[in-house]
């Protein structure tokens, strides 16, 4: 028998369930329970699934049933389980569940997950508000900082409202995404396609205009038919051309479960990420936040954007949450990417694009610019073609030679992918090739990237010889000096929530800084000095700081 207790008798929006199995005569390291959505999902044992998790390159032991369970959890976890000497035994484990619209079930398996044995399942539990607008969060859309995009997830199909700043309103427009504009391939189908596949709902977008930059005002969304979210205080960037800037960086982030499930591609420092920046938010030190790639893992496995959402939602409901692709929204054969590999699950960029708008020229061409106080910020694809052929690669070349570097003096140039790492076989030399003399041409003052897994900083670095090295200031503190500029310096920080990479025990003389460590990198922009840190998450310590002067 299968027990869940709620606090209400249909669940709701964020909690933590207690899932109770009893009557098992013989308790066994092989026993688990399986949160299913929806709860008609085929809970059939599928020995191929193995082939589903590892084409996106999680190669964890996890359920082998017809169609991915949310959750997994042993009931091992239940200390007390194994040790029953009882004629009938029972167990409880905790579930934390999030409204993902769809009703969910709870199955009691024997046999371990490659081996899984269906023996119980409870009833079909129910949202209170399955409609419930959720999930909002705000990203920048043009470089005024007068207008600023809202997205949410529902239920409801019909158009909702933001209501903000005293009185004003706009009307949401709605969109979704189905199975067939998922990719997949003759040869193994995604996860996108079929195994990993979860009803999206809704995805509401509307603009919000005539703001003020570098303010604050309250905002909710939803309607009277639906509901709305609580009242949210959040706060504008600065525009172009003002003269102070703070904002955070990152790469490869995830999420990490709220108990002790096991889940597809789990990325342990997420959490204490996240936890970290929203307290950075909390004390009104941050303006804006860029997360360059790698953004949820869901690759395929549609649930989990949810629980991406809901873990960023206290920082990306606040500040402009700005984004840029990584593989593993993109990527798949056949699919038109640069990397014929099936790191997205079959997504191929279209749950990025419809969950994370940005303000690009049309879908599919994920690059845009955008500034904000005294910086320029060039956001790429490193997964879509970057050739000097390219349309990519011409719209580089005009967006970072158009820019007023006596207005906006800072030129900070984003991707997923790397160019020069210790990791060697991250870097595509074809890339480097094409695209790093347009970065020293244009003078870029600091090239980010994420993709491998790790910090890392370099010299003012071209053609991978050292141009120039950074002197130490007043303080100690490493200083390029770009009013005699010789080349762009270059830092990974995809260190932000996947499991860490170690660096080798060689390196190249260009790389200055190696940290493997879980943090972000926090920036601080004035007219004639941008400074950077990188904060590590469970101490807050600042391991490495730089600044760079004209």
């Amino acid at each position: 028998m299968i027990n869940v207790s709620s606090s209400t008798s249909s669940l709701s929006d964020d909690e933590l369930i207690t899932v109770t199995v009893s009557g098992v005569s013989r308790p066994s390291n092989g026993d688990w329970v399986a949160m299913i959505s929806p709860s008609n999902s085929n809970v059939n044992t599928c020995l191929q699934s193995e082939l589903y998790y590892v084409q996106t390159g999680d190669i964890a032991k996890l359920p082998l049933l017809c169609h991915y369970p949310v959750k997994a959890q042993l009931m091992s976890n239940d200390p007390n389980y194994l040790s029953c000497k009882n004629q009938t035994c029972s167990g409880s484990i905790k579930f934390h569940v999030i409204n993902i619209r769809t009703d969910i079930e709870f199955v009691f398996f024997t046999g371990g997950f490659l081996t899984p044995c269906l023996v119980g399942r409870s009833t079909p539990l129910t949202f209170s508000n399955p409609k419930k607008p959720l999930y909002g969060h705000i990203s920048s859309t043009d470089s005024t900082s007068t207008s600023m995009r809202l997205t949410w997830v529902s239920g409801d199909d019909q158009p909702q409202q933001v209501q903000y700043a005293n009185g004003k309103s706009a009307t949401s427009v709605v969109t979704s995404f189905s199975p067939d504009d998922m990719c997949s391939s003759a040869l193994l189908p995604s996860p996108a396609k079929d195994f990993g596949w979860h009803d999206p709902g809704y995805i509401h977008s509307a603009v919000m205009t005539g703001l003020s930059p570098s303010s604050t005002f309250n905002y909710r969304y939803g309607s009277d038919s639906v509901g709305w979210s609580e009242q949210i205080k959040f706060s504008t960037p600065p525009a172009r051309g003002s003269d102070e800037l703070r904002f955070i960086t990152y790469g490869d982030m995830g999420k990490t479960p709220l108990d002790d499930s096991q889940e597809h591609y789990i990325q342990p420092g997420a959490l204490s990420v996240i936890t970290a920046i929203g307290d950075e938010v909390k004390s009104g030190n941050v303006d804006s936040v860029f997360h360059i790639g790698d953004i949820s893992y869901a690759t395929g496995f549609l649930a989990e954007w949810d629980f991406f959402l809901s873990l960023i939602n206290p920082v990306a409901s606040r500040v402009s949450y700005m984004t840029a692709i990584g593989n593993h929204e993109r990527d798949y054969v056949n699919s038109g990417s640069v990397y014929a590999t099936p790191d997205s699950g079959g997504e191929c960029g279209v749950a990025y694009e419809t969950y994370f708008p940005m303000p690009t020229s049309a879908k599919d061409k994920p690059w845009y610019s955008i500034e904000q106080a005294t910086v320029h910020f060039t956001v790429i694809s490193t997964e879509h073609d970057w050739s000097q052929n390219s349309e990519q690669y011409a719209w580089m070349k005009n967006d970072m030679a158009s820019i007023n570097r006596q207005k906006t003096p800072w030129l900070v140039f984003m991707g997923h992918r790397p160019m020069y790492t210790s990791d060697h076989s991250s870097a595509d030399k074809n890339f480097v090739a094409a695209v790093e003399p347009l970065l020293l041409a244009n003078k870029v003052d600091l090239a980010l990237f994420g993709h491998v897994h790790n910090y890392e900083r370099t010299c003012s670095v071209y053609q991978n010889q050292c141009k120039a090295m950074p002197k130490k200031d007043s303080k100690g503190v490493d200083t390029y000096d770009h009013g005699n500029y010789s080349a762009p310096l270059y830092v990974v920080v995809g260190n932000a929530g996947f499991r860490l990479d170690q660096f080798p025990s060689t390196v190249h003389n260009w790389s200055l800084i190696r940290i493997s460590e879980f943090g972000y990198l926090r920036g601080h922009a004035t007219r004639n000095d941008l400074s950077l840190e990188l904060v590590t998450a469970d101490t807050k310590e600042v391991k490495d700081s730089f600044h760079i002067t004209k």
